[in-house]
């Protein structure tokens, strides 16, 4: 049996911060005795994530995201517990597991930016070790799965912010890492970038079967891209799992959506009583009803209403998470 390619085990990283009170006095008393304050960016978190997997990790602004990836990258080392990425433990950094992995931040470059972007290809193929033949082999095929063959030659400076989140990509996978931790990727990125992002981060994990912990508040491209989402807020892991069964957890109903031919007005009085209205129009109605009781309400309501359309659905999960971040708990 084949060992996950991230281990971690009651994981926590916590940070001293220098405090002091407002006005003079506090700030020549904080020259001789300063005061720290204890804060705790992630707190005992566990999971595995098996090879060629795509994670997302999830959580509102503060949560630990940005914290755990750096952990795992090597970038930070945790104040207890321990972690486990293709066999290496992150924070020793050693060649051998930098080559392993590679990490993307949507606000962060590693392209020079008075020079073109083959230019910094080829620096980081020589910093990676990569062998002249392997490196044209991997640019032709991530300049060809991106469509950016006209961006190679132009300084980085002239490029729009969606060329250069390529560029980024590209560097970041030169060297054909087994792991790629990527924070907030399409950070300001318009809708129709977005959408060739997500394709090619598809078809990449397809290709290559790399593992990869995607973490980013548009939750479509988590949706589209992740089956299991891990949720961390506080600093604790509050779900692991598949995204969908946050939606049974949370909100045990479903929403029916009809389209009626022509205005029905009275159409309320048909209604069964374990529904709620959600929207009334006049040639519209929502529903709400719980899930058990839903193949019931939709059969009743194709018999009694004249029902153009229907759809039954789950309630949108932006508004799942929303809850969750609110209540701060599962």
């Amino acid at each position: 049996m084949t060992q996950p390619h991230i281990i971690v085990r009651k994981l926590a990283k916590t940070y001293r911060v220098p405090t002091r009170e407002p006005g003079l006095a506090a700030s020549l008393k904080n020259l001789v005795r300063r005061t720290y304050d204890d804060v705790q960016a992630v707190r005992d978190v566990s999971f595995t994530v098996e090879a060629g997997e795509m994670v997302g990790l999830i959580g509102p602004n503060g949560a630990g995201k940005t914290t755990m990836l750096k952990l795992l990258c090597g970038l930070l080392h945790p104040t207890s517990g321990e972690a486990r990425v293709a066999g290496f433990i992150p924070w020793e950094r050693r060649h051998a597991y930098l080559r392993r992995i590679s990490m993307v931040l949507g606000n962060k470059s590693q392209m020079l930016w008075d020079i073109p972007p083959m230019d910094s290809f080829r620096v980081l193929s020589e910093i990676y070790g990569v062998p002249p033949a392997e490196f044209g082999r991997t640019r032709d095929e991530l300049i060809e799965l991106l469509d950016m063959g006209e961006l190679l030659t132009k300084p980085v400076r002239n490029l729009s912010l969606g060329e250069r989140m390529k560029c980024e990509l590209v560097a970041g996978l030169l060297h054909r890492p087994a792991v790629w931790f990527l924070d907030e990727p399409p950070l300001g990125l318009d809708v129709s970038m977005q959408l060739r992002l997500r394709r090619f981060l598809a078809e990449y994990n397809r290709r290559n079967g790399v593992t990869v912990i995607l973490t980013s508040h548009y939750m479509a491209d988590v949706m589209a891209l992740c089956p299991r989402v891990i949720l961390i807020h506080h600093g604790q892991m509050l779900y692991d799992g598949e995204l969908g069964g946050l939606a049974q957890r949370l909100a045990p109903f479903k929403l029916l959506r009809m389209t009626l031919q022509g205005e029905n007005g009275n159409s309320i009085g048909v209604l069964p009583s374990n529904v709620e209205i959600i929207e009334h129009g006049p040639n519209r109605l929502t529903l709400r009803a719980a899930r058990s009781d839903a193949p019931a309400v939709t059969a009743h309501l194709l018999q009694t209403l004249p029902v153009a359309d229907l759809a039954v659905e789950d309630p949108p999960i932006e508004a799942v998470i929303d809850q969750i971040y609110r209540e701060g708990g599962v």
